[in-house]
């Protein structure tokens, strides 16, 4: 029996894609950097802003000088803006609802920068009492290092890996649930394609927060 559900956010949880597009154009536009499209923003979230930047900035200035100065814009905008189009999937507050009412406890697990991870959360989520809400931290290695899932399944007081299952819309979340040890789910409504995860042999693909709310039950 499931005991645990941990979520990546950013493309499982929330529809974020359009703010931290915006927040990252504007960045570019202030280093004075062409912008990218919205459609190139799908393949470069999930790995950390610093890798966002990096990927977004064009080949020849991704030194970590400017890397820092795209990061100095992005935050204060970001911040301001990241509830301006951003919202939880259809369906997800009655996932919650019923993994709640079944005893499951929360965890979130983001390579979002972690004042952005926490705010999110408690912003949209705040009345659900999450046991850990994990972001991306200096000093902390990001997913898919497996610390992450480590440290959630300690602060909800769970040890046996059966109990815990991790589920994210990439590549990356699926190497992290495997790299714990854990049972892994992709979902399909996120930024990634059905190919990237089916590539990482998820436990299992959910392709709307019912079904996952299912598999989670069942599991």
């Amino acid at each position: 029996m499931i005991k645990l559900a941990v979520f990546d956010l950013d493309g499982t949880l929330l529809n974020t894609l359009e703010d931290l597009g915006n927040a990252c154009n504007h960045a570019l536009r202030m280093c004075g950097h062409p912008e990218r499209s919205m459609d190139e923003y799908n393949s470069l979230v999930g790995r950390g802003i610093y890798n966002l930047f990096r990927g977004a900035l064009p080949q020849g200035a991704r030194s970590e000088e400017e890397v820092m100065k795209m990061k100095e814009c992005f935050i204060p905008y970001y911040d301001r803006h990241k509830c301006d189009l951003t919202r939880p999937y259809e369906g997800i507050y009655d996932m919650l609802d019923r993994l709640e009412d079944a005893g499951i406890r929360f965890a979130v697990a983001s390579n979002k920068y972690q004042d952005g991870t926490e705010k999110l959360v408690r912003r949209f989520f705040g009345k659900y009492g999450f046991v850990k809400i994990l972001g991306q931290r200096d000093g902390f290695p990001i997913k898919p290092d497996p610390m992450i899932v480590a440290e959630a399944m300690n602060a909800a007081g769970v040890s046996e890996k059966e109990e815990v299952i991790y589920s994210g819309d990439s590549d990356v979340d699926m190497q992290t649930g495997a790299n714990a040890g854990v049972r892994t789910i992709g979902v399909t409504w996120g930024f990634r394609t059905r190919q990237e995860l089916l590539s990482c042999s998820p436990w299992a693909i959910a392709d709307t927060p019912e079904q996952l709310c299912r598999l989670i039950l069942g599991a």
